[in-house]
């Protein structure tokens, strides 16, 4: 399924697998393992500096080019853009494997709460920190992206206005390396999301420059790495090192992302085209994976889900709730699990049943029970709504109950969800229409302007899910947000700030799950199943491969070949 990450900032720790393999080719015949209830852990070569050569071109396969290098722009969250944008642009936090958060000491020397009773935030800036075009990193540029991000001016088309919209003013400290920042409502996931990644002043100077301006490249950066090809033709982007660049040494010398369809995806890794591939739920891909010589395949559980998404607009057939939680009931989870993990699962393949919270993390429950598999009570709820079946479909007001489902092509796995719903749900009644869309068009002219009914693709969530979830889940009428279904509930809305607003831990993730209950009976998504995080990578590579939640940003200073 494609992938789109969800903007936001919160605290979560999951599951761990141990190593699979560990070194030449893949000998996983066993099987990957299914979520436990350890803590995260990488699967990555671990490897010091000394033993990673300097230099190199690491070939990285994604489903697509940025639509947006801005992040925050409606346009921009898709996950693969966000690796790019990663390598050039400043992360204030790291994200570490277990899924704690640490300060990135390469833009910032400190970040605290220096106070609760108002919420107040400072932030020191590294005096080496500098932009592309010889200026410092400075509080203004705070100032700018929180302007831009906090919803007053409907006009920057954003993705999410969580936390910033909390904040009632961002402030110069001492110095323009200190940034003080007072919020009217706390907001208690500010770790590893606010202002990361952080953009220059310029970026939010207008709507047109935010919604627009970078949306063929970006402006002016401050990474590691710096563009040195995007090529739309070609459909790749190459990043170098940057010789400004104040940090330690990034040991490759460029990074190429290329865009691969994924049933392609092996075939390239056997030929030398890239370096690694997410196998994600494919278990062609994963078969093909244990066969390539010189290829290990390493394994983490990452929060990473598959899911489908329904749409409540007006505009769409299922505009009622209650017809889509009836068609919830018609779908069987399990089946679709067990259809594309079970061959690849040594243990039982689970399904997730909570939209915050991944199986084996702290605040996890199963919240599915008003929308679980039951056909015949999908069919009784379904004759109560006035939907008749009339031959093998069935009908109101004489309007067929035809479902568009619009899913990404070339994609396998979204093939294959797709028709499981298909056949199930005719048991039911309903007529399932699959619509296959160029992968390169999915979200910009679908997804994200709600041309659909059903549609499916994987959140690539932090490990601040509460936060991270805010704008899906929010229903705003001046905003799409991440809600690209246009469902949810003034209850809904107010839980939700409450769980971003509450310090204590216990109580927030208590108060999310209380949200969580509400969001199914509105029937806004349906959860399928949770990636068991399986990387097919090059047994030379060092530094990278199944990283758990140590992918806000990637490692990129310190991944390379061990030869």
């Amino acid at each position: 399924m494609s992938r789109r990450t969800k903007v936001g900032v919160t605290a979560l720790a999951v599951v761990a697998l141990t190593l699979t393999a560990c070194g030449g080719p893949s000998k996983t015949d066993s099987g990957l393992k299914g979520a436990d209830n350890a803590i995260g852990q990488a699967d990555i070569n671990p490897q010091d500096a000394s033993k990673v050569k300097d230099g190199g071109e690491f070939r990285w396969p994604v489903d697509q080019l940025p639509d947006n290098w801005n992040y925050n722009q409606l346009d921009g969250t898709n996950a693969d853009g966000r690796r790019m944008i990663d390598t050039v642009m400043p992360n204030l936090f790291k994200q570490k494997a277990d899924s704690t958060i640490e300060v990135n000491k390469d833009y910032l020397d400190d970040a605290k709460l220096a106070s609760s009773d108002p919420q107040v935030l400072e932030f020191k800036i590294s005096s080496k920190a500098k932009w592309s075009d010889g200026t410092a990193l400075s509080w203004q540029d705070f100032e700018a992206q929180w302007k831009s991000l906090n919803g007053t001016d409907k006009a920057f088309e954003v993705a999410g206005t969580t936390g910033y919209e909390d904040v009632e003013k961002v402030e110069k400290g001492a110095t323009d390396l200190d940034v003080k920042v007072t919020f009217k409502k706390k907001f208690a996931e500010w770790k590893g999301g606010l202002f990361s990644p952080l953009y220059p002043k310029s970026m939010s100077s207008s709507a047109e420059a935010f919604n627009k301006g970078w949306a063929d490249e970006p402006k002016i950066t401050a990474g590691p790495f710096k563009i040195g090809t995007i090529d739309r033709t070609a459909k790749t982007v190459t990043v170098v090192r940057d010789s400004n660049w104040w940090g330690d040494k990034p040991k490759l010398e460029k990074i190429t992302f290329r865009q691969v369809d994924r049933p392609a995806l092996a075939d390239a890794l056997s030929n030398g085209q890239i370096d690694f591939f997410d196998i994600g739920s494919s278990i062609d891909n994963f078969a093909k994976a244990k066969t390539i010589q010189g290829v290990t395949i390493r394994q983490a559980i990452t929060p990473d889900y598959s899911h489908i998404t329904f749409n409540g607009a007006d505009s769409s057939i299922l505009k009622d709730a209650k017809l889509r939680v009836a068609l919830m009931k018609g779908i069987d989870t399990k089946v679709i699990t067990t259809a594309l993990l079970g061959q690849m699962l040594k243990g039982d393949a689970q399904v997730t049943g909570n939209h915050f919270f991944l199986l084996g993390s702290a605040g996890y429950k199963d919240n599915s029970a008003v929308a679980a598999f039951d056909k015949e009570a999908a069919k009784k709820q379904l004759d109560e709504l006035g939907w008749k079946l009339e031959g093998e479909t069935r009908k109101k007001d004489g309007k067929e109950l035809v479902i568009r489902y619009v899913i990404p092509t070339p994609n396998p796995v979204s093939d294959s969800i797709a028709k499981l719903v298909q056949t199930q749900l005719k048991e039911v009644g309903a007529k399932v229409d699959i619509q296959a869309v160029p992968s390169t068009d999915f979200f910009k002219q679908f997804v994200n302007v709600g041309n659909f009914d059903m549609t499916g693709f994987r959140w690539l969530a932090s490990a601040t899910p509460i936060s991270d979830s805010k704008g899906i889940y929010t229903l705003d009428p001046a905003s799409t947000n991440q809600n690209y279904g246009r469902i949810g509930s003034e209850e809904v809305n107010k839980l939700l700030e409450q769980a971003n607003g509450e310090l204590d831990d216990t109580k927030r993730l208590e108060i999310a799950n209380e949200a969580d209950k509400k969001i199914w009976e509105l029937g806004h998504q349906l959860p399928l199943y949770q990636l068991p995080g399986a990387v097919a990578v090059k047994s030379n590579v060092a530094n990278f491969g199944a990283v758990a939640y140590a992918n806000r940003p990637y490692d990129y200073i310190h991944m390379g070949f061990t030869e």
